[in-house]
């Protein structure tokens, strides 16, 4: 028998896709540029529809005669067995390939921002999370071990990780990003890629671009953020994550940006992304983001002229649902509407993936192998390191913590004693469980207080809710302030409760007006502090919640960004002294809870001044956090030098630990710009390293900083390095500073493109 040339593995792929093309009918090819939401039956029984209202307009049996582009969410949208909805997916890839004339499977895409949204699998901390413990490394280990266990249930792309840059704390998706600084977010989110794609697994870096912007803090809403905001805070961690992490996929954004929506845009999509980026990948649709080009944004007539947009632009895949790039596709190519060429060029990217994963190959098969375990002992570990890394001591005045050993506890508040706290609005028992309360949890997730009473077997611990999380009601008060009362020291577990477009407080659509704790949390905590007894504020959430009213009357102050599934272990081990804190702010958490939107990447003006009654500074920066042992950091000799606008310099500072206990510091280095064409950020973060060290010792590290680490776009547009006198700032956040070199660039302004150095390269040393 004579293999097809498309079906030969020794020839190139682009080979095999020229060739399927040329054998493809119009509608063959358009169906390779759609998806379908279908998930598994809660008993494993086959793939069938799910979310009828979406899919009601099409026959399945009949719909994938001529092939499929995509499944979406077939774990993730009902509670099912993994093993046996592995099994239901591969049933219905089977049947896909075998109803088409070319025996070409579909992608199966899940989401994964906090781990696998599948029941049973491992519940990881949330993104800001992974910002907030620096450590880029230990977030590729886990996307890794993320993506394995999303090939072995047969799914082949993954839609994480978020690179939104938070310009707004008050947004609702602030939890599922990685922070406020675009150097942070892109190198811990190159670094998920880089886990993802290393497991077989396409990576959709999303949402491209803007969408963090939006105008009141908004979700869905418009982005009026400038030139330069957009060239220097929006792009750079999407051009990381693409360069260094090697992402295979982008989600174009919902928002539009000065009146173009992202998926419609091909300066966006077209030209900045594949011509100047040189991007290979597909561009899929965010959920029925190319209707919208006709239902919200109003630029198209109608699902037709909706395809032909989002198609012009470089959006190659409709998710979830084939409403424009289906019929009325097929009819505008037709009638001569649409150019044909445009489906042609959307199917070979779609096509060439698809080669990329196997799915062309005629030894592919779809059926599991060997046991599926999603959140084996492994996850679980690493899960824990992840939480444990990510928890931020913000303050602890007097060294109440950690706790005494056998001291009396009272634990208030209604995050203590919840495992839903724990958890992000994307991880599976929040985004779906809670739509199937007959169906356990799936993981094992024990609480606050559940974890300190483990931890401190010898403590007399009690418990009062307090008040629920949003609710007014506050007839729980009595009780809690009682129980603190009787005790040594109260903790007071507040925070979010995670939930989707207004079902919780934080979340997908569930922005707010201002930074206050949500419901009467904060009378509480008013109330607890009045009884005399030392309060130690350990907060869950999902953003930065607005702490001065309390600052000075609190024994201690923990922030825990929903750290996972052993969140609770993790903060209970803070508490009792088992974890020395390591964790630094990724955002910065104001003093009052109006004046937003503020982050730390402000220029001069956007500083406090003495023309404005609104003081900005928060009361905790960027950066911020404390240990439970000391560190001396000892720098090399100050000296001012001059060096190339195309040249480096070697940064070095040395850091010991002069407490009594294994710590980590976390070394960030600063670059103050003090004269430039436009204005700049007055500092904003080029390099980190995080240290661990053993009482009394010592590590040099040593930042290799090249000038085109100073780069920024002008007032003509163009990515500009500049002469001028530049300040390298070490310090421990980005408002306490230990050292400052002064470097002069020399030179002629140096144009730089996408070849530039877009990281600060970090040396360790004895």
């Amino acid at each position: 028998m004579t293999t097809a040339p498309w079906r030969d593995p020794a020839l190139p792929a682009a080979a095999r896709v020229d060739d399927l093309l040329a054998r493809m009918t119009l509608e063959e090819k358009t169906a390779q540029l759609y998806g379908v939401w279908v998930g598994a039956a809660t008993d494993g029984d086959g793939v069938a529809p799910l979310q009828r209202e979406m899919t009601s307009d099409y026959d399945w049996d009949e719909l994938i005669t001529r092939g499929l582009g995509q499944l979406t969410r077939s774990f993730g949208t009902a509670p099912v067995d993994p093993e046996l909805g592995a099994q239901a997916l591969a049933r219905a890839q089977r049947r896909i390939a075998a109803a088409g004339r070319f025996g070409i499977p579909a992608v199966a895409h899940e989401e994964c921002l906090a781990g696998f949204t599948a029941w049973g699998a491992t519940a990881y901390p949330v993104p800001l999370a992974w910002g907030a413990s620096f450590d880029p490394g230990l977030v590729e280990e886990m996307a890794r071990h993320i993506g394995a266990d999303l090939r072995a249930v047969g799914v082949h792309q993954g839609l994480a990780p978020v690179l939104d840059v938070v310009r707004d704390p008050r947004w609702g998706r602030v939890e599922e990003t990685i922070g406020e600084d675009p150097y942070l977010v892109g190198t811990i989110g190159a670094a998920y890629v880089r886990g993802l794609e290393s497991a077989g697994v396409v990576a959709t870096l999303k949402h491209f671009a803007g969408y963090a912007s939006s105008v009141g803090a908004r979700n869905l809403a418009p982005v009026r953020a400038g030139v330069r905001e957009f060239a220097d805070v929006v792009l750079p961690p999407f051009e990381m994550a693409l360069r260094e992490g090697g992402a295979r996929s982008v989600m174009a954004a919902y928002n539009e940006t000065d009146g173009v929506p992202a998926s419609a845009d091909p300066g966006l999509l077209t030209q900045l992304l594949r011509e100047e980026w040189q991007f290979t990948g597909t561009v899929v649709a965010d959920y029925f983001a190319i209707g919208f080009l006709e239902t919200l944004h109003r630029v198209a007539g109608s699902p037709a002229q909706a395809a032909h947009a989002a198609l012009e632009a470089g959006i190659d895949v409709e998710l979830p649902t084939l409403k424009c790039y289906g019929k009325p596709l097929v009819e505008a190519v037709r009638a001569g509407e649409i150019p044909e060429a445009l489906v042609d060029r959307a199917a070979r990217r779609v096509l060439l993936q698809k080669t990329e994963l196997g799915l062309l190959d005629e030894d592919w098969a779809p059926e599991p192998t060997g046991r599926i375990d999603l959140d084996s002992t492994a996850n679980r570990a690493l899960a824990r390191q992840l939480a444990e890394e990510s928890v931020v001591l913000l303050d602890n005045p007097d060294g109440l913590l950690p706790l005494t050993p056998d001291a009396r506890i009272a634990v208030v508040g209604p995050r203590a004693a919840d495992a839903l706290a724990m958890l992000g609005c994307y991880s599976f028992p929040s985004h779906v469980g809670t739509h199937h309360p007959e169906v356990p949890m799936g993981i094992d997730i024990p609480t606050v207080l559940e974890s300190l009473r483990a931890e401190l077997p010898d403590a007399k611990v009690t418990f009062a809710e307090g008040c629920d999380v949003s609710d007014p009601d506050t007839s729980g008060f009595e009780e809690a302030v009682a129980r603190a009362a009787e005790a040594d020291v109260c903790v007071a577990v507040l925070g979010d409760r995670a939930g989707l477009f207004g079902r919780g407080t934080s979340g997908e659509g569930c922005d707010v007006a201002d930074l206050q704790l949500p419901g009467v949390q904060a009378d509480l905590l008013d109330s607890l502090i009045s009884t005399g007894v030392p309060v130690v504020l350990v907060l869950l959430t999902g953003r930065p919640y607005a702490l001065g009213r309390w600052h000075g009357r609190l024994g201690a102050v923990v922030q825990a960004f929903f750290p996972g599934e052993e969140g609770g272990s993790a903060v209970a081990g803070v508490l009792a002294g088992r974890v020395n804190p390591s964790g630094r702010l990724p955002v910065s958490v104001p003093h009052a809870p109006g004046g937003q939107p503020w982050t730390y990447l402000q220029p001069p003006l956007g500083l406090a001044d003495e023309v404005s009654s609104l003081d900005p500074t928060p009361l905790y920066p960027f950066g911020h956090g404390r240990s439970y042992t000391t560190f001396a950091w000892e720098p090399a000799e100050s000296r001012e030098l001059e060096i190339d606008t195309d040249g480096s310099y070697d940064l070095t500072v040395t850091v010991r630990n002069t407490g009594d206990r294994t710590g980590t510091e976390v070394v960030q280095l600063y670059l103050h710009d003090p004269v430039a064409s436009v204005t700049r950020p007055d500092v904003r973060l080029i390099a980190y390293q995080r240290l661990e060290l053993a009482p009394g010792e010592a590590s040099r590290v040593t930042f290799h900083f090249h000038a085109d680490l100073s780069a920024f776009t002008d007032r003509s547009g163009r990515r500009v390095v500049e002469p001028g006198v530049l300040e390298l700032r070490l310090g421990v956040s980005s408002a306490e500073v230990r050292h400052t070199t002064r470097v002069t660039l020399t030179g002629a302004v140096r144009v730089v493109g996408a070849e530039r150095r877009l990281r600060c390269e970090v040396g360790l040393g004895e």
